[in-house]
């Protein structure tokens, strides 16, 4: 398990090195959503210090997520965001203090939502990134 986790982290390292602006968001939303899936599961083996952890750092991934907004270049898009994503990371608080998994899979539906529209998005953002 130790040389797959090696090889997790060395991947994970080499895919943000590698990354363009628009693709080190989309590695976020995927590790929140990751900790969130692998908190659920340590939900229900009742590993509540595994569960803690792994929440914790789904929050902090969503706070970083709300860093990265541009409030005043995005307008009420980003203002909308920045709501939405505060709200995840209360939920998240309140999942991990109640172990409520129902809470655990609002967060990443909503996640999972945005991640959708961003990923939409891609090709457009590259395209304009080469004509820069």
């Amino acid at each position: 398990m130790n040389g797959l986790q090696q090889y997790q982290r060395i991947n994970t390292q080499t895919s943000i090195t590698d990354a363009d602006p628009h693709k080190l968001i989309q590695l976020l939303y995927n590790g929140a959503l990751e900790r969130i899936n692998m908190a659920k599961a340590r939900m229900q083996a009742k590993d509540y210090e595994g569960k803690g952890r792994l929440i914790s750092k789904a929050i902090e991934i969503v706070g970083g997520l709300r860093e990265f907004l541009d409030l005043e270049k995005g307008g009420d898009l980003a203002q909308r965001l920045a709501s939405l994503y505060e709200y995840m990371e209360r939920t998240l608080l309140e999942a991990s203090m109640r172990n409520d998994i129902t809470k655990l899979d609002e967060v990443a539906n909503l996640l999972r939502s945005i991640k959708d529209g961003w990923d939409g998005i891609r090709e457009e953002v590259v395209n304009q990134q080469q004509a820069v």
